[in-house]
């Protein structure tokens, strides 16, 4: 079923995925070419519960800023940390003249601080086993975590010559670069670790986040690739992916349903 929060306003556009359902592939084409898709585990599905991702992006006319965060299910409401971490992010990509790593870790700390009031809300019901009860109460004192990747790309334009790409993540979410064809991921180092995350209680775990920026040598030609862990079947893969295929993944019937999570998000230009 499709479920999502997508606007479009002529040389504009914004999505965000709805963690409640599942958003089959889907395109736009504007100044960048976006393909795009949201999917629930399916034991997820059967609980009828959130998904544990979130993912976003905008295009706002040469700029395109986007968030694609993995909640960690082992932590107290991943699902809530996903998207109040993304959405906030998202925002602060759209709207931030300068982009840094010490900018970024001061907004992560702060996203800290206050989601932990918005985390109350969140209240472990009264009726629940008094021994779950504890359980849930103890990874709540714990805090809600996610992982993230998060960055913008930013085409020439009349101020400058070259574009630009900024890049921000913490976690062992895909994240891949090509340049006609060629994978340039090397680029990013060993640097994608389920150790390190943010947290509500805690802000940054396992060290700062991974930054990488360069400026852009070509014009055209570039392909930015990421996806959560429910699509690694895609890991071996450097050629573009038709939409069918893509579709085979999320739906996974030869699993019965995909078996975690599963966000998509393919920027071209």
């Amino acid at each position: 079923m499709k479920s999502s929060s997508a606007r479009q306003l002529s040389s504009s556009f914004f999505y965000e995925s709805k963690q409640a359902g599942e958003h089959p592939v889907s395109s736009i084409k504007q100044e960048f070419i976006c393909r795009y898709a949201y999917g629930r585990a399916a034991e997820t599905v059967l609980m009828s519960e959130n998904g544990q991702d979130y993912m976003g992006f905008a295009i706002d006319g040469g700029i395109c800023s986007f968030v694609l965060c993995d909640g960690v299910g082992l932590s107290y409401r991943g699902d809530f940390a996903s998207k109040y971490l993304g959405s906030n992010l998202l925002a602060w990509l759209r709207t931030s003249t300068e982009l840094s790593a010490q900018l970024l870790e001061r907004k992560l700390h702060e996203l800290s601080e206050a989601s932990s009031l918005e985390a109350e809300l969140y209240q472990v019901e009264d009726n629940t086993p008094r021994l779950l009860k504890e359980v849930l109460q103890e990874k709540q004192r714990l805090g809600s975590e996610s992982m993230y990747i998060c960055g913008r790309i930013e085409l020439p334009n009349r101020f400058q010559k070259k574009g630009k790409l900024w890049l921000a993540w913490q976690g062992d979410s895909r994240l891949r670069l090509f340049h006609d064809q060629m994978e340039l991921s090397e680029r990013f180092g060993d640097s994608f670790h389920t150790s390190e995350r943010w947290s509500t209680r805690n802000g940054l775990i396992g060290g700062k986040p991974h930054v990488y920026q360069s400026k852009l040598d070509h014009l055209s030609g570039y392909r930015l690739l990421m996806y959560s862990d429910g699509l690694n079947d895609l890991d071996p893969i450097t050629e573009q992916v038709p939409d069918e295929d893509v579709q085979v993944l999320m739906n996974a019937l030869h699993t019965d349903g995909l078996e975690d999570d599963a966000s998509f998000l393919e920027i071209s230009w």
